[in-house]
Parts: C-alpha cells; sequence; structure tokens
C-alpha cells in the first residue's frame, strides 16, 4: 500500500509541473505573439487592429489560467494539512475570478468587434 501511495505522489507532483510548464509556455508564447503583432501593427499598419491583438492575448491568457487551476485542484488531492487546502483554496479562487473577468471582457470585446464589423457591412451596402 505504501508503494501504491509514493507512485501516486509521484505522479500527482509530476502532472502538476507538467501542467505548470504547460501554462508557462502558453502564458510565454502568447505574450511574445502579442510583443511582436503590437510592434508589426505600429509599424508597418497604417490602421492598427490592436483589440484583436489584445483579444487573441486575452485568450492565451484564459488558456493558461485554465491549465494552472488544474494543477492547483491536482495539487489539493497531495495537501497534508488544513493550512495547505486553504492556501490552495484561495489561490483556486483568485485564478478562478481572473479567469471569470478576462473571460467576460473578452466576450464583451468579441461583441464590439462583431457590432462595428456589422457597422461597417451596413455602410458598405448603403454604398454600393
Amino acid at each position: 500500500m505504501e508503494a501504491f501511495r509514493e507512485l501516486f505522489a509521484t505522479l500527482t507532483e509530476g502532472s502538476i509541473l507538467l501542467i505548470d510548464f504547460m501554462a508557462l509556455v502558453i502564458v510565454v508564447f502568447g505574450t511574445v505573439e502579442a510583443f511582436i503583432s503590437a510592434g508589426r501593427a505600429a509599424f508597418l499598419e497604417r490602421k492598427p487592429q490592436y483589440h484583436q491583438i489584445w483579444l487573441r492575448y486575452a485568450r492565451w491568457l484564459v488558456a493558461a489560467l485554465t491549465f494552472q487551476l488544474a494543477a492547483d485542484i491536482i495539487e489539493s488531492a497531495m495537501t497534508p494539512t488544513w493550512e495547505d487546502i486553504g492556501r490552495l483554496a484561495a489561490i483556486a479562487v483568485i485564478r478562478t475570478f481572473l479567469n471569470y473577468f478576462l473571460g467576460r471582457d473578452l466576450a464583451e470585446e468579441v461583441a464590439e468587434a462583431e457590432k462595428e464589423d456589422a457597422e461597417r457591412k451596413s455602410i458598405a451596402q448603403k454604398k454600393g
């Protein structure tokens, strides 16, 4: 039975590290992509579409937060004390709120972009 617990602990710790690493890769990749896109837009485009760049970046951040929350949930299975559980719960709540508000802002931006596109199409149809 003890061997099974050790195996479970090892697999859990490895899973947490792997998921946290994936979240890190997502954040780094999304940040680099946003930086390059914003720089390109600032210097090469006549009318930069920054909101599209930040929408895409927000999607990366939401994905990373979701992965980190998954790692927190897995880690909660290994926490031996109530203090550790409380700390993990606080982190999970903070990440969940960040994820919620970022997702809400993302949905608002998408709705605004769709509204602008519809207005442009309406104007183009009136002219055409």
